[in-house]
Order: C-alpha cells, then structure tokens, then sequence
C-alpha cells in the first residue's frame, strides 16, 4: 500500500501535468484562431474600389482594345470619305438630260477626280448616234452607286504615293424617255480613288475585270 506522502506527490505532478497540457492547449487555440483572422478578408469579394479601378482602366464595358494594336492603314473616317467620293463620281457619270451640255455638265464631275487625260475623255455626255436619239426622244438617265466591297487599302511610303483605295461600285442607271421610265441597267465597278492634298479623287475606274480607266502609271500596283 503506498504511503500518504508518496499519493500526495502522485496528485501534485498529475495536477502539474494537466496544468502544461492546458496552457499548450491555449497556446494553440490562440495562434490558429489569429492566423484565421489574418486571412479571413482575402477571400472576400472584391471590394468596391478595386471594381471602380477596373472600370476606370477598362472603360464602361471593360473592352479596351489591347496595348499596342495595329492602327489601321487609312482610317475609318477617311475611307468613308473615299467612298463618298468614288459613289458620287459614278452615279454623276450615269445622271444626265437631254438638255445637258458637256461645258457645264462635266466639270463638276472633274473636280472628283486626278485629271488624268483619260478620265477626261470618259467624263463625258454620250456622243454621236446615241446623243441623236437621247434628244429626238427627249432622254433622261438617273444614277445611283453603291459601294458593295474594299478590294483594296494601301499607303505607299515606299514611292511617296499616299494613301489609295480601290472598292466594288454597284451602278444603276434608270433611263427614261418623254417622262416615262424605259429600263435599268446595272454594272460593277472597280474604283480607285487617291488622297490627294486634303481629300480623295477618284483616279480610276473599270468595269469589273476589263482594265482600268484613267490610272497612271504611279497609281497601277
């Protein structure tokens, strides 16, 4: 049987025992629970500011085009330009009365264009037989033009010759004769028009795949 002095030495180092094992307990309930703490916000949602700060870099539907996308050839607003310019000169070829005069009818056509000798010549009132009936008949045409397709967009650095587009024109021409509509023909066109100064001039045209009217030398490819 153990004696008195050694049971009450038996319960002090038990007493001490759970005494370590509670403080080392403590210890590591409060190191966990503050590491938790620590962490917590990261795993939240983004705060407001970091969103604001996305929108404000992005823009409103943060789409920003990538840093350093190419620029195009010609801008959109000058080739809007070019296309005005190539649809008015070919409607303008197709809209013309009987009562017309190349001495007033063409210039303002002219001055759409390069000037090329050529185009000249193709600015022009129909002649001989078909201008004999257009005023016996007392003949009228109405043109629309369309531009339908870019063939193509360049900027010659190389030979200094600037900025050039060719499109696909659709043409209509409406003719009528005595005030009564006789029928309407439709062509395509390939038209090429030139920056030249602080606007476009068409330099050249043709009927889809035949050769190209009016184009020089430092316009062909």
């Amino acid at each position: 049987m153990d004696s008195p002095a050694e049971n009450k030495r038996t319960a002090v180092l038990a007493l001490v025992v759970m005494g370590v094992l509670l403080v080392g307990a403590l210890v590591v309930f409060t190191v966990f629970n503050g590491e938790d703490d620590s962490e917590a916000p990261t795993g939240t949602a983004p705060t407001a500011s970091a969103a604001n700060d996305g929108k404000a870099q992005n823009g409103e539907d943060g789409a920003r085009p990538a840093a350093g996308a190419p620029r195009p050839i010609v801008p959109p607003a000058e080739v809007a330009e070019a296309h005005r310019v190539m649809a008015d000169y070919m409607a303008g070829l197709s809209t013309y009365e009987h009562t017309d005069k190349d001495a007033s009818w063409a210039p303002p056509l002219l001055a759409l264009t390069t000037r090329d000798e050529a185009l000249k010549q193709e600015t022009a009132l129909p002649s001989g037989k078909e201008w004999g009936a257009c005023l016996a008949t007392r003949c009228s045409s109405e043109g629309r033009a369309t531009v339908v397709r870019d063939a193509m967009i360049a900027d010659d650095l190389t030979r200094g010759s600037g900025q050039m587009i060719s499109s696909v024109v659709n043409v209509t021409a409406t003719r009528s004769e005595g005030g009564e509509e006789t029928g309407t023909e439709s062509n395509s066109w390939l038209v090429t028009a030139q920056k030249r100064g602080s606007g476009w001039q068409v330099s050249g045209f043709d009927l889809f795949g035949l050769g190209n009217v009016g184009a020089s030398d430092e316009t062909e490819g």
